[in-house]
Parts: C-alpha cells; structure tokens; sequence
C-alpha cells in the first residue's frame, strides 16, 4: 500500500517531515473544532423530541413544519424578507459609492473619513445600537420599518465600502480615460467599463451587507417595535424564553444558507483576482 509523502520529500530532512504532518494534523483539530459544534445544530433539528437533547430519539420535520406555521416565525421571517433586502440594495449603492470616491480624491483627512465610515465594523455592536436609538428616538423614527432599514444599512454599509476599495486597488483607470476619449460621458461608462469590472467586488460586497443584516440582533432589539421583529431576534426570544427544536431548525437553513454564501463570494474572489492579472 502506498503512503503519501510531501511533494518535496527528497529535499526535506526527518524532523522536517514530521513537523510538515504535525502541522497539517493541527488544522484538521483546528478545524473540527470549529465546525463540529456548528454541525451538530443540524440533527438536533430533525428531532422527534421537544429538548433540544442527544442522544437523538425518531426523525421528523415537525419542527420545520412548525417553522413554516408558526404565526410569531412567519411574521418575523417577513420582516426579514422586507429589511433585509432593501438594507442591502441601500447599502450597496452608498458603499460603492464611497469606495469610487475614495478611490479617486485624495485630500487631506481621508484616512480619518475612511475611519469614520468603517467604524460600525469596529465599535461595539451595543454602542452603535444605543446611539442609534438615542437618535432614531429624537427623529422619530424609533419603532418604524424606515429606522430599522437605515439602522441595518449603517452596520452593512463598511463591507461593501471595504470589499469594493479592495478591488479598485486593482483597477487600471487607463480604460476610464479611454471610454472619456472616445466621448462617452461618466454616467456611461461607469455602467459601460467600470462597473462590468468591479462588479465581483460589489457583488460580494452586497452578499456581505446581505449576512450582516440578515443577521443582526442587536440593532433590531433597540429600533424595532413590537410586531417588526426579524428571525435572529425572534431566534434571541425563542432560546431565551423557551427552547425548543425550532430555533435549531431555522439554524440549519442558516448554515446551508451562510455555506452557500461563502462558496459563491469565494468564486466571485476568484474571478475577481482572475480579472485582475489579465487586465
């Protein structure tokens, strides 16, 4: 039987080869780690028993069922499908934005601008959440679907920002001044040349804004009203209230969901970086 041994085997010593498997083996621990205990969410969710429990005691979606019925889950799941999406598309476009602007200035301050924008990625999540409300309160927009889009799209808004001013980087303004020449105007070639090429960047981007929204708690439980809560802060309710098997159901579609994301931006990463070296 054939073992396998490290593609530069011939040049490598002993102790170079057992620290090459004892390396690879600690990210497989690493790894397990991390995902096991996520992983495990999933059967839990297709469990004829009402405590969330192991071992696991008759298969059945009743859980699910309950899920897709529920009066609280469904309300709480269009609120989702109505903040979410809009948050997204908002956050999107003023991301994008930004990042084309801050891509071309150059002034003085900038670094702090850019501060300024990313920081809801960086300042507690509560404090942000305090001083939303505290001002949403004043406005009048506290306990409203608007507060609570323009609450999400602040917290979405610096993924898109960053992802988008990363793949400017690489951008080669040569084809802007070319598309300018020949008289198209900026609106047009913005959509005609700079967008098609950037547009891996702000599609992921966009998917970051998308899980970020989707998944926040804590914005949700300082600007929303009683009947506008979204599926994480009805999640939040359910675990702290009553625990049942359908908080472990809604979980499992959002790990499929969070999987699915990853492997498309990843894709997007990599034809982005693919663009980039042929351009």
């Amino acid at each position: 039987m054939k073992t396998h041994v490290p593609r530069f085997a011939p040049y490598m010593s002993t102790p170079e080869i057992v620290w090459h498997y004892a390396l690879r083996s600690a990210n497989v621990v690493v790894l397990l780690f991390l995902i096991l205990p996520i992983l495990a969410i999933i059967p839990l969710s297709f469990n004829e028993n009402s405590f969330l429990v192991y071992p696991i005691h008759g298969f059945s979606f009743r859980w699910y069922h309950n899920l897709f019925t529920s009066t609280d889950w469904a309300r709480a799941g269009a609120n989702s499908f109505i903040v979410t999406p809009i948050a997204t598309i908002v956050a999107t476009v003023l991301g994008t934005l930004a990042a084309l602007g801050l891509n071309k200035a150059s002034f003085r301050g900038k670094g702090l601008l850019v501060a300024i924008l990313i920081s809801p990625m960086i300042v507690p999540v509560i404090v942000t959440g305090v001083g939303m409300y505290l001002l949403f309160a004043r406005w009048g927009l506290a306990g409203t679907y608007t507060g609570l889009i323009f609450g999400h799209t602040v917290i979405a808004a610096p993924f898109v920002v960053v992802t988008v001013n990363a793949t400017l980087a690489g951008f080669n303004q040569n084809y802007v001044r070319a598309s300018l020449s020949l008289g198209a105007s900026p609106v047009r070639t913005f959509f005609a040349v700079t967008l098609p090429i950037i547009a891996p960047g702000v599609i992921s981007g966009a998917l970051f804004a998308f899980a970020t929204s989707l998944d926040d708690v804590v914005i949700t439980m300082f600007i929303a009203g009683p009947t506008q809560g979204t599926l994480p802060l009805q999640m939040f309710i359910g675990i702290r209230e009553n625990i049942t098997p359908t908080v472990a159901a809604l979980a499992s579609i959002f790990i499929v969901f969070s999987s699915l994301l990853l492997i498309t931006m990843e894709w997007l990463r990599s034809r982005s970086v693919a663009r980039q070296v042929l351009t």
